[in-house]
């Protein structure tokens, strides 16, 4: 017979949250629970601060993210960042460079489902932050 598993929040059982600022893959405040990772599929919590936001990056194989609660935004690299809220999920493409992260009037939580390696780059600039679609 096969049961079910129970993934205990990070906050049981000596387990702790991951803050992502101090290791080159977030800008700002960032919280991040795994939930799963092997070779092929990393799936993560990730609760952004308010303007925090990851570094450019991509991901071998595509990655899904679904918006749990807050608002905030997405971008690929060379185009305009999209807002994003509650309910709303993003594909991004396997070989997208990308960044996602809160707005500045709100958190943002969202679970990252991540195929494949992933591959970081730069930290996102203030700018480029900033750059907007009037959306």
């Amino acid at each position: 017979m096969v049961h079910m598993t129970i993934v205990r929040n990070s906050h049981g059982e000596g387990k702790t949250t991951t803050t992502g600022a101090s290791k080159g893959t977030f800008t700002g405040s960032v919280y991040l629970d795994r939930i799963h990772t092997d070779e092929s599929v990393g799936i993560y919590n990730v609760n952004f601060t308010p303007c925090s936001r990851t570094f450019w990056h991509r991901h071998e194989k595509g990655q899904l993210l679904r918006v749990v609660a807050g608002s905030g935004f997405i971008c690929d690299k060379g185009g305009e960042r999209q807002r994003i809220s509650v309910g709303d999920v993003v594909w991004c493409p396997p070989g997208t460079v990308h960044w996602h992260g809160a707005d500045d009037g709100s958190y943002m939580v969202h679970m990252a489902v991540s195929y494949g390696k992933t591959e970081w780059f730069e930290e996102v600039t203030e700018s480029e932050f900033n750059k907007s679609n009037s959306g």
